[in-house]
């Protein structure tokens, strides 16, 4: 297992290899497609983004309401195809991790290669396991979406798997390759 630290630099990056066990502590934010839409929608206008995006980690999850003493509900994974029209913005401009579940795009992971990025998958159905991980949750932009506003998470030890490296080495590709070759 790698333990990494964000924020995370390109220098973190540029070790990680498609497969890689990782766990993931430090600050990273929660967008999924309707916030997504919005920050790219401020870049093509010029416009300040309402959270620092260079060397950050988006995690595409819209969490349950938390319970009474909790710190956040559920909270796993979403289909990350929903944002690949607006993930290559986000990479040029500095983003180096993204969370989510399920295969990316070419053009997603041709930006991943271009910006020296990373994919990180958690798997789904555990999302009460994931939320675990979370320490604080801060609404942070966009309330008016509701579970699928822009937070500002803190996490230990996040668990998770390098699903496209900053080489383009795609598990949903590579593995099944793999699996098919030995079947």
């Amino acid at each position: 297992m790698i333990k990494l630290t964000t924020p995370l630099t390109q220098e973190k990056v540029k070790d990680l290899k498609m497969g890689d066990e990782v766990s993931i502590t430090g600050t990273i934010y929660t967008a999924r497609d309707a916030a997504h839409e919005r920050l790219v929608k401020l870049l093509e206008e010029g416009k300040e983004l309402p959270i620092e995006i260079k060397d950050q980690i988006i995690y595409y999850v819209g969490p349950s309401p938390a319970k009474p003493g909790d710190v956040i509900g559920a909270a796993g994974p979403t289909t990350s195809y929903r944002m690949d029209p607006y993930a290559p913005q986000l990479l040029d401009i500095g983003l180096k991790g993204m969370i989510g579940k399920g295969n990316r795009s070419e053009e997603v992971i041709e930006s991943i290669k271009k910006n020296k990025g990373v994919y990180f998958v958690a798997i789904g159905g555990i999302a009460a396991l994931l939320s675990k991980s979370i320490k604080e949750a801060e609404v942070v932009a966009y309330d008016d979406l509701g579970s699928e506003a822009i937070r500002k998470l803190k996490v230990e030890e996040l668990p998770l798997l390098v699903a496209i490296d900053c080489n383009g080495n795609n598990l949903y590709k590579m593995g099944r390759e793999k699996y098919l070759n030995q079947v």
